[in-house]
Formats: C-alpha cells, sequence, structure tokens
C-alpha cells in the first residue's frame, strides 16, 4: 500500500477509536479539516481548545479563525493578530492575512486593510486590485495613474480591479481609445461578462446590444442601419459581431466585412483582419498570411504576432518568416522559440554565419529549441552521467526544515493541496543547495512531482538524475516490451502526463500515471479484451499502465507510426493530430510549431524534449531530437 494510504488508515482508525472529542494528532487534525469542510463550528472550537504538540496542530487554529471569519459578526481581530505573530513566516500565516484582508475589503474597512497589507508577501491579481482600491478610497489619487501605466495588461483582472479600472475611465487616465481596445480584447477573449463592465463604463455604451450581436452575429450585422458608423458605440459593437462571427463562420465574417468596409475606417478594417488572420492561422488555412498582410500595422495581441510567424513557417517562406519575427516585440524576440526560428530563416536564406550564431546562444539547452539549435550546430543532446552532489550538512538542512517537515506530514494524510501549499513556500528565496536537497527528501518519500519539480527550480538545466526519475520500472517495463514501445518516449509522456503522481486527476477527468480519461479506458479495454473493466480500475496503476500504454500503441499504428502525431493525438486526440498535417510532406518541428492548440503544441514539445532526455540517460549515448521529429507525411486527402 502507498505510504499516504498507511496515513489515512492509521488516522480513520484512531478517529474510530477516539470518537469525536479528545483527539490528538492525526486524528485531531482530519476531523478539524472536516469540520471547515461542512462549516461545524462547533466542533471546530472544541477541537482547537484541545491542546497538542502535533507538528500540524496550527492547522486547527487556522481553520477555526477561517470559520470566524466567514462568520457576519466583527473579525476577531486580536485573535487574528496573536496567529500572525506566532505563526510569522509560515504559509498559514500568509493565508490568514489574504483571508483576513478579503473581509477586510468586504467591509470596507480600507484603512484596516492599509494597515494590514504591507506585511503581505505573495499578494495576488485579487490583493493587488483591493489594494489599489484601498488606496482610491483613503485619497489616494496617485493610484489611477498607476492603473492607467498597466492598463493593456489588465484586460482580464479580477473583478476586484472594477472599481480603479471605471475611475481611470472617469478620471481621463485611460482614454477612450484605450478603454475601448480593452473592449476589444474581451470580445476576442470570448470574456462577455468583462466587455459588457467595460462597455458600461463608457457614457454611450449599450448592453443590451452587446448581448445581440454576441448571440447573433449575423443577424445584428444584417441588421445594421446605413449610419451606424457614425457612432463610437454602435461601430465598435459591429466590430465586436464580426470578431465573434469570425470564430462561428469565417467565411461568413469575410463576406460581410467586405459588405461593410465602406463604411469602417482603415485600422478598424485592419482590427478585422486580424481576427481573421488568427482564426486562419489557427485552421492553417492559406488565407491567414493574406489576412495578416491586410491588418497591416494595426497593434496585435502577443498571440497573433506570434501565430503571423507560424504561417508564414507552415508556407516555409523563409522571407516571410524574419520579417514577422523581426515585428515582435523586443522581449519576445529574445524567446529561445524565437532565437530558434530566426536561426532557420537566417539559414534558408543562406545567412549561415549570422544563423550559427544565433544558434550558439541556445544550443544544448535542455529544452525543444536548444535541442534543435544543437542539432543544427552537429552537437546531439548529452547529459552528465553524475548524480546530484550534495553534503551531509546540505542535506540535514532541508529534513529540518519546519515547512519541509509540515509538507510531508500532510503527504502522509492525501492532504495534498495543502502540502504542495506549505512546500512551496518553504523554497521561497532559498538557495539552489538548499531546493535540490528538498529534491531528495521528496525523492526519500517517493514524493515525485515535489522532487522533479524542485529540482527543476533549482537547476533547470541539469540535475538530470532529479528532475528525469524513473519510477515504477518494474510496472512499467514490462509493458512497455508487450506493446513494442520505446521506453523513453513513454516515461517522456508519462512524466508530462501525471509527474508519476498515482491520484492524479485532471480537470477533464483523466486519472492516474497516465492520465487515462474515463471513456478512453472503457474503449481500450473493449479492444484489448480486458475483462470485468470499470472505471474505478483506472486509479490502480497497474490497470491504469496497461490502458495507458495500450491507447499509445493503438494511436501509434493509426498515425503512421510516428511519435509526434502520436504524442500529439494521446493528448488531443488522433483525429486532430490528422487534420492538422499538410498537403504535402511537412518538417516535424514545424507541424509541432503550428499546432493551433496551446495546451497541445506546449505538450507535444515537452513530450519530445523528455524522450530525448531519458534517452540519452538511459542509453547513454548523444541524442538527435531533430531526427525523432523527422517528417510528417501528407494528408491520404491530399495525395
Amino acid at each position: 500500500m502507498h505510504k499516504a494510504s498507511w496515513g489515512m488508515l492509521f488516522a480513520a482508525c484512531l478517529v474510530f477509536a477516539t470518537g469525536a472529542f479528545g483527539q490528538q494528532g492525526e486524528a485531531r487534525i482530519l476531523a478539524a479539516r472536516e469540520a471547515i469542510r461542512t462549516g461545524d463550528r462547533n466542533t471546530l472550537e472544541r477541537l482547537a481548545q484541545q491542546p497538542d504538540t502535533h507538528l500540524l496542530a496550527p492547522y486547527v487554529r487556522y481553520w477555526l479563525l477561517l470559520n470566524k471569519l466567514a462568520r457576519p459578526d466583527a473579525p476577531p481581530a486580536t485573535e487574528l493578530a496573536d496567529f500572525l505573530m506566532q505563526e510569522a513566516g509560515s504559509v498559514l500565516a500568509e493565508r490568514l492575512r489574504a483571508d483576513w484582508l478579503r473581509r477586510l475589503a468586504k467591509d470596507s474597512d480600507w484603512a484596516g486593510f492599509l494597515r494590514l497589507y504591507p506585511d503581505l508577501q505573495s499578494p495576488d491579481r485579487e490583493m493587488r486590485c483591493h489594494h489599489w482600491t484601498a488606496r482610491l478610497m483613503n485619497g489616494d489619487r496617485g493610484v489611477l495613474a498607476d492603473v492607467a501605466a498597466q492598463w493593456h495588461d489588465l484586460t482580464d483582472a479580477h473583478s476586484a480591479c472594477d472599481t480603479v479600472l471605471r475611475a481611470a475611465i472617469s478620471s481621463g487616465d485611460v482614454s477612450a481609445d484605450d478603454a475601448w481596445w480593452r473592449f476589444r480584447r474581451q470580445v476576442e477573449n470570448r470574456n462577455t461578462g468583462n466587455a459588457r463592465s467595460t462597455l458600461a463604463w463608457l457614457d454611450d455604451g449599450d448592453s443590451s446590444a452587446l448581448e445581440q450581436a454576441m448571440k447573433s452575429p449575423s443577424q445584428y450585422l444584417d441588421r445594421l442601419p446605413g449610419n451606424f458608423a457614425t457612432k463610437r458605440a454602435s461601430r465598435e459593437l459591429a466590430l465586436a459581431a464580426l470578431v465573434r462571427l469570425v470564430r462561428e463562420d469565417m467565411p461568413a465574417a469575410h463576406v460581410r466585412l467586405i459588405r461593410l468596409q465602406d463604411r469602417l475606417g482603415a485600422d478598424d478594417r485592419a482590427y478585422v483582419y486580424s481576427a481573421l488572420a488568427l482564426r486562419a492561422a489557427w485552421a492553417q488555412d492559406r488565407m491567414a498570411r493574406d489576412w495578416f498582410g491586410a491588418a497591416g500595422d494595426i497593434p496585435m495581441t502577443a498571440e497573433q504576432r506570434a501565430w503571423r510567424v507560424r504561417s508564414a513557417l507552415r508556407d516555409n517562406d523563409w522571407n516571410a518568416v524574419l520579417g514577422a519575427i523581426e515585428r515582435l516585440n523586443a522581449d519576445e524576440q529574445q524567446e529561445s522559440e524565437w532565437i530558434y526560428w530566426r536561426a532557420r530563416s537566417l539559414a534558408g536564406l543562406n545567412h549561415r554565419a549570422e544563423a550559427e550564431a544565433l544558434y550558439a546562444r541556445i544550443a544544448g539547452e535542455p529544452h525543444f529549441y536548444g535541442m534543435l539549435a544543437g542539432d543544427e550546430l552537429g552537437r546531439p543532446f548529452v547529459v552528465s552521467p553524475h548524480a546530484t552532489a550534495l553534503s551531509a550538512e546540505q542535506l540535514r538542512l532541508a529534513e529540518d526544515d519546519p515547512g519541509l517537515r509540515r509538507a510531508i506530514a500532510l503527504f502522509q494524510l492525501d492532504m495534498r493541496t495543502e502540502a504542495v501549499r506549505e512546500w512551496n513556500w518553504s523554497l521561497r528565496g532559498q538557495d539552489e543547495a538548499f531546493r535540490l536537497a528538498a529534491s531528495r527528501l521528496a525523492l526519500k518519500y517517493d514524493i515525485f512531482d515535489r522532487a522533479i519539480n524542485t529540482a527543476e527550480l533549482a537547476n533547470p538545466k541539469g540535475a538530470f538524475d532529479l528532475r528525469f526519475l524513473t519510477p515504477y520500472r518494474d510496472l512499467i517495463e514490462p509493458q512497455v516490451r508487450s506493446q513494442g514501445l520505446d521506453m523513453n518516449w513513454v516515461y517522456g509522456l508519462m512524466r508530462q502526463e501525471s509527474r508519476f503522481v498515482v491520484p492524479a486527476r485532471s480537470n477533464s477527468g483523466a486519472q492516474g500515471l497516465m492520465q487515462v480519461m474515463p471513456a478512453t479506458g472503457k474503449w481500450v479495454a473493449g479492444k484489448i479484451g480486458m475483462s470485468g473493466y470499470h472505471q474505478g480500475l483506472l486509479s490502480e496503476p497497474n490497470t491504469n499502465v496497461q490502458l495507458g500504454t495500450s491507447y499509445m500503441r493503438l494511436i501509434l499504428e493509426d498515425l503512421d507510426n510516428h511519435p509526434v502525431l502520436a504524442s500529439a493525438g494521446y493528448n488531443a486526440g488522433p483525429g486532430r493530430a490528422k487534420r492538422w498535417r499538410d498537403a504535402r510532406p511537412l518538417e516535424g518541428a514545424i507541424y509541432v510549431e503550428t499546432i493551433p492548440f496551446d495546451e497541445t503544441r506546449d505538450y507535444v514539445r515537452k513530450v519530445m524534449a523528455n524522450t530525448v532526455i531519458y534517452a540519452a540517460m538511459l542509453d547513454g549515448q548523444p541524442q538527435s531530437l531533430k531526427a525523432r521529429l523527422g517528417t510528417i507525411a501528407p494528408r491520404p486527402d491530399a495525395q
């Protein structure tokens, strides 16, 4: 049985044996956690009154104070302040301070908020918004200039920012043009609720018309009066309807743009063309290039700028690729992705020396583009065979760290959310040696995801023995051999799927080491003749790996036995992986770069890079990512 399961069994037995009163240790922690979950204030009060020296004892008092903050009566300021002082520096103190600040904001106690806020060490988006509001409500009009300076980064700001955002528009610190651009971005992102709020802050905004434009864009556009463009709000709503229609029916949107273009300004037309171009690029439609051209120099999102490059890549037009990269902003051009493709475009234009200088900037780095750059320079990827060296004193510091000790205790009680918070908080501000020692500590307790993530935080370019673990090998290797799969690829995919967390479960319902969806598990079980299958078996490691590796084999056979296509198919479905091919042979790296789903594109890049690293470690030989990516065959219908 897994260590965490033993902890839960022990605690459950303790709860049964001691009853609701007089509980100590793990049983008391679990009982208090259940009480906060159900809102049982009486049990929380009783449990908090019981003395206990358990490592996790502060959690009981924290949950009680959290419960008190949720009550309608005034917050117990003295109790809250005492806890913050006694647990100073802990993640619980940080969380309680944030909880208290939320209550102060809810009560509009902005003076109290400003007194408490400075000690919050890691304010999130909501807290920063509340802080701006507190400043405004206490007469600090300078906050509006701060908001205006960050306006373009606040398109999807937390609703707690609404007061200061509206005030910045009303005061004139934010221009009407900037306000309308915010509205446009929210429409593009299908965030109708936020768009509705922005529209309400503009004097001539019409929320009912927005609802019509979003619900039935074709009908809205077809019913526009001849003079619709004379008023800014009417024109913006027409643009919003066009952008919404782009997502629903791209050709229909283009037809309506042509029909209305004489009543729109040049910038308005360019804006709609930028939306059309992005949608066409996602669909791998050749019109994307023309529409990006029609968009010209209209301000674009980072996503649109990136897809202007990718649409040129898909056509193997190196001049256009280079030109599109030069139109990225300065920070984007320094990202490894665009350094590599800039080098490739220069090489394609016979500027070899310039290309090699760019390749050299990232070659050998353990990521997708660093490996490809190394391949272009004739330097296949290698890893150091040596284990990460740590002294006994460095290991002891991690083992004695109170936060890491609390995290391990929480992991053993299957309280993963709380455990991860404690763990991550304990790594803040620590040096590489401490983080590597913490990674070793996690590995000692079979907490594989923390071991990997912590080592990656410590040294993203090294520590391969900690970042690329091979747990459950006695379980995985027989399945890999029986399916005729590449062990390196299976480990590369599994590492990306679950970080080897057995109870891992995604928001979409995928489960286990290989994140198998229930419907997929049922289908694969039928394909391989597994009797007695039921969804509960997905949480059993042996069955999960059997189903996951069987699915890998099935989609690999269906997708040209190509690991790039199969990796994309594992994440997004085999049908999509097939559709993303081209009418002609396509370089594997370009296929990956032009996958239209951000999640799947990032997933395939990481799975393939993981595969190369595992191969370098397990096979002990230099590895070429470019060779593994190979060439993607054309779609059969194109042939």
